[in-house]
């Protein structure tokens, strides 16, 4: 059974940093793409970055040079770098994979105040 664990949000101010991993049970990470996505209230969840199998990376036009994405294959986990973060990234941040399913973690708020 594939499980993903979000972890490491929190409140911030502008301008700060935060450390969103993504623990994985069920699935070996260095065999999938894994993505981090978010959603804002009252706003659909979007595509924030993913990383894949071979360690090539994609960001949003609006993270890029802010957010890094990374994984510890050994350890079965997705990490999501912060820095400079601004209130618009306030959301709830899932990671996702797939493999012959659709896989989401449950999510861990990120709230950045001005």
């Amino acid at each position: 059974q594939v499980r993903l664990v979000e972890s490491g949000g929190g409140s911030v101010q502008a301008g700060g940093s935060l450390r969103l991993s993504c623990a994985g049970s069920g699935i070996i990470f260095s065999w999938n793409a894994m993505d981090w996505y978010r959603q804002a209230p009252g706003k659909q969840r979007d595509l924030v970055a993913y990383i894949m199998p071979d360690g090539r990376t994609w960001y949003t036009a609006s993270v890029k040079g802010r957010f890094t994405i990374s994984r510890d294959n050994a350890a079965n986990t997705l990490y999501l770098q912060m820095n400079s973060t601004k209130p618009e990234d306030t959301a709830v941040y899932y990671c996702r994979t797939y493999d012959n399913s659709d896989y989401w973690g449950q999510g861990t708020q990120g709230t950045v105040s001005a």
